[in-house]
């Protein structure tokens, strides 16, 4: 009887021999595989959206939440998207072999930093089927082996979508066993695959705080974390009013469940009375639900009371907190002490402000005078994302080709020894 941890380690060593090989293949190598799982997936579309019809209505009946039905629910347009998420990988540039610096050293060795495939990819990921080809196509093409490990509930699902890939690259006879996945629902399976040193190179876990945890808690590989998107827009005393409204709406409204989606609101308290209610009619036209702090409540009685709590919460869905802050440095306080460093924007007409505001913000990503919701791998045109990092090692913000890349060095000589 082959064991849970026998069949992990048999899958990272089989991994392991696949990230040679992949290292090695070209550019036109790499996109041939990527154009053949692009139309594979198409080819299977009917399948995928029969798989997919299952995991939803377990997921209906189960009264799990809105956000994660809606991430895990796979239309023609959804499907679609997947699609172009690849051929846009394909249009991408290799970053395997591209050099990143070089130096000649007084003895005449020319040194040459390359950018080459980390190695093998664990991936560990809840609800979203697409994360399957996003995934599956960022890996090939930085030629890196992948094992994945989906969630419980988009098991039909992955499962159609791995065939699909399956099939497309035995068509082709590609590299055996770069693109894996776990077969088996065992969660000590993500624990033995967190602990295959030597075999697997990285995890990157894509879902909730509580997944994200266990990972970092049960690894024993390096881990590359996406924690939660406790995404703050700050309104300036010098914003322009109607501009702030409409990022604002934006950055809540436009999609709830995403994490790049604004959580938190702060107000300068010279605009307050103004802009305030303002903010809170667009807010409740919209249904969202609003909690303020005191100062808040004097001005819009109607609001609910924040707790601390709602400070530091990722709700994915239309709720707000807003608090009134005296000026930009107790707003730049209040982010770096409550957020997740994940996207955070200033609105200002002042430049002094949004420098202040850029350079103090520790997030991943800061924007000045626009929406959260452009972090985004797609939006930042890397056609697509492993994830949104909030790590500072070795990759922050989206995860694309050169993030799935570390380096090594090349030194050329002519005979050269040391002394």
């Amino acid at each position: 009887m082959v064991t849970t941890e026998d069949m992990v380690e048999n899958l990272a060593t089989l991994a392991k021999n696949a990230s040679y090989k992949l290292s090695a293949l070209t550019s036109e190598e790499k996109n041939r595989a990527l154009l053949a799982i692009a139309k594979s997936i198409d080819e299977h579309r009917s399948l995928i959206k029969a798989e997919n019809s299952l995991d939803v209505k377990a997921a209906t009946a189960q009264s799990l939440a809105k956000p994660l039905i809606e991430r895990l629910t796979l239309s023609d347009k959804a499907i679609d998207s997947m699609i172009e998420s690849i051929n846009s990988i394909v249009n991408l540039s290799d970053p395997v072999g591209k050099l990143i610096t070089s130096r000649t050293l007084d003895n005449g060795v020319e040194l040459r930093k390359i950018r080459t495939p980390i190695g093998v990819i664990g991936i560990i990921f809840e609800s979203r089927p697409n994360v399957v080809t996003d995934v599956t196509a960022l890996c090939l093409k930085s030629g890196n082996a992948v094992i994945l490990r989906g969630g419980k509930e988009a098991e039909h699902s992955n499962r159609a979508i791995m065939k699909a890939i399956d099939e497309a690259l035995t068509k082709i006879a590609f590299v055996p066993h770069a693109v894996q996945m776990i077969p088996i629902a065992d969660r000590r399976a993500v624990t033995q695959l967190c602990r295959q040193n030597g075999l697997v190179d990285v995890i990157i876990p894509r879902g909730g705080e509580a997944l994200i945890k266990a990972v970092s808690d049960a690894a024993t590989v390096p881990v590359i974390k996406h924690y939660k998107g406790v995404c703050y827009v700050y309104v300036d005393e010098a914003a322009d009013e109607d501009m702030a409204l409409k990022i604002c709406h934006n950055a809540k409204c436009q999609r709830p469940s995403a994490c790049n989606a604004a959580e938190s609101f702060l107000i300068h308290e010279n605009i307050a009375s103004t802009f305030l209610p303002r903010l809170s009619e667009l807010f409740l036209a919209a249904e969202v639900e609003m909690r303020g702090d005191e100062s808040c409540l004097a001005i819009c009685p109607t609001m609910k009371a924040a707790t601390e709590a709602d400070w530091s919460t990722e709700y994915l869905d239309l709720i707000v907190s807003i608090k009134i802050v005296k000026n930009i440095g107790e707003a730049i306080n209040h982010i770096n002490h409550y957020g997740s460093h994940h996207s955070d924007a200033i609105v200002s007409s002042n430049k002094g402000a949004q420098l202040q505001f850029t350079k103090e913000v520790d997030s991943a990503a800061v924007y000045v005078n626009a929406s959260t919701r452009f972090t985004d791998g797609g939006v930042f045109g890397l056609g697509a994302e492993m994830g949104i990092s909030t790590d500072k090692l070795h990759a922050r913000g989206p995860m694309g080709l050169e993030e799935l890349c570390t380096y090594k060095w090349v030194g050329i000589g002519t005979g050269q020894i040391r002394d």
